[in-house]
């Protein structure tokens, strides 16, 4: 079965979001910014969510980690919890 590695920020707005975004194409670190910003559990450890199989995330996020290109920041993307920035490392 697929699995991918991935982290993510997920904040209220979208305005945030692309803020946030914006930040880390300057230069900030996402993992610095998901501690500070994310409104996740996985913010505490710099958004990151692990290995994770299709399904296991709302379709929105699933769509971003399973079919967008490795390594960019991909966002914002809303789902029911709020706006997330998305990063994939690997997949298999």
């Amino acid at each position: 079965m697929a699995k991918a590695m991935a982290r993510h920020i997920l904040v209220k707005t979208e305005a945030e979001a692309a803020a946030l975004k914006k930040r880390i194409a300057a230069g900030e670190a996402f993992d610095m910014l998901a501690r500070k910003h994310s409104t996740c559990p996985s913010g505490k450890k710099g958004g990151d969510l692990g290995e994770v199989r299709p399904g296991q995330m709302v379709r929105a996020v699933d769509q971003v980690i399973f079919k967008k290109a490795l390594r960019e920041v991909h966002g914002p993307v809303k789902t029911q919890f709020g706006y997330h920035l998305i990063q994939v490392f690997y997949r298999d």
